[in-house]
């Protein structure tokens, strides 16, 4: 069998990344309480598997740095030393440096930097401490276990695993829509022909969209990926900066194996990155001030993922101070955020935070006090067609809930035809269809419906987008709710329920807020998507709009 080094050199980047991933999470559970002599096995066997098949793949220097990491494991866990913080942050060191040198090792580099030399060294002593073993200063020299040869690479490799790119899934997944597309088209022209012809090429034709779907769903699953990874990557995150503000805290996730579209994946992580940080820097308490407050010293970050009606909801929780609403209200005065100060309820207080160049710390740390953070999550969010909400209880901690879709290449909607045109709303958003009074039919932009008692302000589409077309003898309202504020868009024709594949919008449509995409219609028309957010942000009065912003 020919040997293909590149191959090897490619599946090994890939699994060194998996189990370095690892490594680090077995590491940060030893600060949780987790049995030493475990953790340390399993961080063992992974530096040893990388060590192994670093050597079938001749990779001398990586080779060597990991026999020295490995030697340093070996002697913990044979003398069943459990390591003490610092001694866990130099393994998280070197699995940091190694990060930097499997893939300059797979791209040939192979001399050591100096910051690796001065950590082998440090590793070293490490060893010499703990096991009095004579050991090279330099993580080159030692040599590897002549025990680790090419079939322990080989066997390593995934037999029923396979890794694709990214594009290509993209662009699987598009021609499945296209396809789904044009057999709406086709639909539409087989139901038009006389019954007893095409009857039966009708009844062929659903059964091939039946198989088509179950197609376009298979696609849609191998898009997703669990959350779990990005989870413990966060981990790491939340120990490292409340160590670096004389603060402790740690991580507990959940939900681990929630399974989200891998554009979402890829935009959720800077957010969640923001919000960690702004937990430890302004949630957390000292320690000191915690044990005062009745709280264990170490602080807790929760963060978790679960599925919820065609949305995954994903919760970011602390034990820590929660949210002073007093220090919010004088920083947003000093803003000019107040409007109506004496109107504003607990959940449009909290909401003033997600405000750019917001921030009420008192003093610029390596965490926060530029006001760049929680504006950044609420963009990025808002742009993967999420809600961000928060609750909050003073002394006690605050929770932050994110609400995604579970892809953003197909939608639920809700057709509509208004004039001319056909618009679709995303059904999230839609709660109910009442007939508009015949008393409200008066060509207005906007107006106020009755909806059993309750004032409920609406936007008529006919005159809001100017569509042609004569007016229709009877309208209806579709009725949405957005985070807490419920409003209607009055319709000329209720179309029903479909399945919109989103494309995105040209350049002549940016900054346009009212849409959130375009759809291909059965009928070969482009149907534009209604954001509606952006929709009631534009249309409803000014007043209105903290509530759903």
């Amino acid at each position: 069998m020919d040997f293909d080094r590149e191959a090897c050199l490619a599946s090994f980047l890939v699994e060194s990344q998996e189990s370095l991933d690892s490594m680090e999470q077995s590491l940060l559970d030893l600060e949780s309480g987790t049995s030493a002599t475990d953790v340390l096995q399993d961080v063992f066997r992974l530096a040893h598997t990388i060590k192994g098949n670093a050597f079938a793949l001749n990779l001398r220097s990586l080779t060597g740095f990991a026999h020295l990491l490995e030697d340093l494991l070996d002697v913990l866990r044979e003398r069943s030393v459990t390591p003490d913080k610092d001694l866990v942050s130099l393994l998280l060191n070197a699995v940091d440096e190694m990060r930097v040198m499997v893939p300059a090792a797979v791209a040939g580099g192979e001399e050591l930097s100096a910051r690796q030399h001065v950590l082998g060294q440090k590793i070293a002593e490490q060893v010499q401490k703990w096991g009095q073993r004579p050991v090279s200063a330099n993580p080159a020299l030692p040599g590897p276990d002549p025990r680790a040869g090419r079939h322990e690479t080989l066997s390593n490799i995934p037999a029923q695993t396979l890794r694709a790119d990214v594009a290509r899934l993209d662009r699987m997944l598009n021609l499945t829509l296209e396809i789904v597309i044009a057999q709406g088209r086709l639909r539409q022209m087989l139901e038009g022909l006389e019954k007893p012809q095409g009857a039966p090429i009708v009844e062929v034709h659903r059964e091939t969209e039946r198989l088509f779907m179950s197609l376009q769903e298979e696609m849609m699953r191998v898009r997703m990926v669990p959350i779990g990874p990005m989870f413990r990557q966060l981990a790491r995150s939340v120990r490292d900066m409340s160590g670096g503000v004389g603060k402790t805290a740690r991580l507990e996730a959940s939900g681990m194996d929630v399974e989200v579209d891998t554009t979402v994946f890829e935009h959720l992580k800077d957010p969640l990155m923001h919000m960690i940080r702004n937990a430890v820097d302004h949630g957390i308490e000292n320690p000191e001030v915690r044990r005062k407050r009745g709280k264990p010293s170490c602080g807790v970050i929760k963060l978790s993922a679960a599925h919820s009606s065609g949305s995954v909801i994903v919760t970011v929780e602390d034990d820590g101070a929660g949210i002073d609403k007093k220090k919010i209200m004088e920083k947003a005065a000093r803003m000019d955020l107040l409007p109506r100060p004496d109107r504003l309820s607990d959940q449009e207080i909290y909401r003033l935070i997600f405000s750019a160049g917001f921030s009420t710390a008192e003093a610029v740390t390596g965490l926060s006090g530029r006001g760049v953070g929680l504006d950044v999550v609420k963009r990025n969010i808002e742009k993967l067609h999420g809600t961000v909400d928060i609750s909050s209880q003073e002394g006690k901690g605050t929770t932050i809930t994110i609400r995604l879709p579970l892809t953003l290449a197909i939608i639920d909607g809700f057709s509509v035809r208004a004039g001319d045109d056909i618009f679709v709303i995303p059904m999230d958003y839609v709660t109910e269809c009442v007939e508009l009074p015949a008393e409200e039919r008066n060509g207005q932009t906007s107006g106020i419906v009755n909806l059993r008692g309750s004032a409920v302000p609406y936007v008529r589409l006919r005159e809001a987008f100017g569509t042609g077309g004569e007016a229709s003898s009877r309208e209806n309202i579709v009725i949405v709710k957005a985070a807490e504020f419920q409003a209607g868009i009055a319709v000329d024709e209720l179309l029903g329920g479909m399945q919109a594949v989103v494309k995105p919008l040209g350049k002549v449509f940016h900054g346009v807020s009212a849409f959130a995409g375009s759809t291909i219609l059965g009928d070969g028309r482009v149907g534009l998507i209604i954001d509606v957010r952006g929709l009631l942000g534009e249309m409803t009065q000014a007043n209105l709009q903290p509530q759903f912003d």
